[in-house]
């Protein structure tokens, strides 16, 4: 467990608050996004506390070594010893269930949801030609961009990968793949989005649940620094993420099983007025895919957006998607 300053501290100021983060370049860069505004907020300095989860460590495929919860158990382990105050997240690997002994005191304002393309001679998707080797180590995203390339007359090669962002376009570099895909949020955050050669829209491939938005977790008993933390919260964001995680656990899918959602608002005109949740499941190769959505009123409450998650996921259940999911929650 590695410590990093990040304000300095006056001789007789207040300890610095500890984030845990994991260790990659962007983890460490999104939390220290927090950390900043915690500590504009606060008028007091935190610091990183670097922690390595089980998911680094391993090289095994996530369907392998379990998926869900493999890059937030370490640093939840971490908050309930008390060796760090507060935790970020990728709101994407939380998995549904929360433990009564940790709350998630902010969901700040997400960013890009969609998932890109960073391909070689700066192609689109639709461009790649037939054969082309496309890395994710994602079923969800596989799921989907079998069915599409389909459905446009080509024929892709899925390659599992796995490894932190300058390792997966790095294959593209090098000419081991033609393609691979990955979150926007992530190259958003490092300033890497001049890379992407083509943004993905939702009607192509839906994202993960929670995908582009973080969370900001520590002790529940600690109603102080939640309360502080609470100033982060993107009430948008929040019911946006409620929604879809609430569709994820309806269908007792675990973060690495094929489900994409989306939650987003739809105007008339210059007014919002109504919330629309979009849902896939696939199989691994596309052949299949259960795709619904459904809409409800604004403005939306935590259980409103629980219900929305819990009614599309039902529809989708009916229609057959529990027999398309690989991996059930554990």
């Amino acid at each position: 467990m590695t410590t990093t300053p990040t304000t300095h501290v006056p001789e007789g100021a207040a300890r610095p608050l500890r984030l845990g983060t994991r260790r990659s370049a962007l983890a460490k860069a999104q939390s220290q996004r927090v950390a900043d505004a915690v500590a504009a907020h606060a008028g007091r300095p935190v610091e990183l506390v670097e922690i390595t989860t089980y998911g680094d460590r391993s090289r095994a495929h996530l369907a392998q070594i379990g998926g869900t919860g493999v890059f937030v158990t370490a640093l939840r382990d971490a908050l309930l010893r008390g060796d760090i105050d507060f935790a970020v997240h990728s709101l994407k690997d939380l998995p549904t269930a929360q433990p009564e002994e940790l709350v998630i005191a902010a969901v700040p304002r997400r960013e890009d949801p969609r998932d890109v393309l960073v391909a070689r001679d700066g192609l689109t998707f639709d461009a790649l030609p037939d054969g082309a080797r496309v890395g994710t180590g994602s079923a969800r995203r596989s799921a989907q961009l079998l069915a599409h390339a389909r459905g446009i007359g080509r024929a892709i090669r899925i390659v599992p990968v796995r490894g932190n962002i300058d390792t997966r376009i790095g294959y593209v570099r090098g000419g081991e793949l033609d393609a691979v895909v990955l979150a926007a949020a992530g190259l958003n955050r490092l300033g890497r989005s001049g890379e992407v050669t083509d943004a993905l829209s939702a009607g192509t491939v839906l994202p993960a649940p929670g995908q582009g938005a973080l969370a900001v977790e520590c002790a529940a008993v600690n109603v102080d620094l939640a309360a502080l933390l609470a100033e982060l919260d993107d009430p948008g964001t929040r019911v946006a993420v409620t929604a879809e995680r609430s569709l994820l656990a309806a269908l007792e899918a675990g973060c690495t099983a094929p489900v994409g959602a989306l939650a987003d608002l739809l105007a008339d005109g210059q007014i919002v007025n109504e919330m629309r949740l979009r849902g896939v499941v696939g199989t691994a190769d596309g052949s299949t895919l259960v795709q619904l959505s459904t809409t409800g009123p604004v403005p939306v409450s935590h259980q409103d957006a629980i219900a929305l998650g819990r009614e599309l996921a039902s529809e989708m259940l009916a229609k057959g998607a529990a027999g398309l999911m690989g991996e059930r929650a554990l």
